[in-house]
């Protein structure tokens, strides 16, 4: 497909000998958001996870924004993910470092070496994703939604082509959740293409998209109701 950012075409996922998924498809559109479901264990993270290189394809063909999944090289995997922002439940922000440090070490490890510049995109995203503005605050010195709002500006520091979250709503409060899905609705809404992974029902009705559903090794488009 022309404008497919992820392209998965008759896809086998193995994790640890076991067949998580077996001869599906999914692609995303750009500026597609998709939705997947389905129960714990289900496959959400399994699928995710061969997306961002963390897991190979089995079998199939599959490419996500421009690299071919199929013959991906251990050494493409740091370029890939710069083309790429991630989200995790557990934010996986460095506990030592400043909230400033936490964005400046993403950029200097992908390659950005002025200091000026370096210093003008932290801002942006910072402003981007409405965190505290005091920069030398450390992660555990924030709220949940702070964190995970810290998460999204690391995710955004590389101008993605797509993000990718992995429940990103998942540990925290129903308001918290609310204000981090607007954040993600926005981004959308200016553009960007998600894939969001999340067993919150709720949410997914407040914040329609294209739903995928993730059950006994197959990955079935869901039309919701209105």
């Amino acid at each position: 497909m022309k404008n497919a950012v992820v392209a998965l075409d008759k896809v086998t996922i193995i994790n640890e000998k076991n067949v998580i998924f077996s001869d599906i498809n999914f692609n995303v559109e750009a500026g597609e958001f998709v939705f997947l479901i389905g129960k714990t264990g289900s496959g959400k993270s399994s699928l995710l996870k061969v997306l961002y290189g963390d897991l190979h394809l089995s079998s199939g063909y599959g490419s996500i924004v421009g690299y071919n999944l199929t013959q991906l090289k251990d050494r493409q995997i740091p370029l890939l993910r710069r083309k790429l922002g991630v989200v995790f439940q557990d934010f996986k922000l460095l506990p030592d470092r400043t909230i400033f440090d936490n964005l400046t070490f993403v950029l200097k490890a992908t390659g950005w070496k002025k200091k000026d510049e370096i210093k003008a995109r932290v801002r942006e995203v910072l402003q981007l994703v409405n965190v505290a503005e005091d920069t030398k605050k450390f992660p555990f010195e924030l709220s949940g939604g702070e964190q995970q709002r810290l998460a999204i500006a690391r995710a955004l520091l590389n101008h993605p082509e797509l993000i990718i979250a992995d429940e990103p709503t998942g540990n925290l409060d129903p308001e918290t959740s609310q204000e981090i899905m607007q954040l993600f609705r926005k981004l959308h809404a200016e553009g960007m293409s998600v894939i969001m992974a999340t067993h919150n029902y709720n949410m997914i009705m407040k914040f329609p998209g294209k739903i995928f559903q993730c059950d006994k090794g197959k990955l079935n488009e869901v039309i919701a109701k209105k």
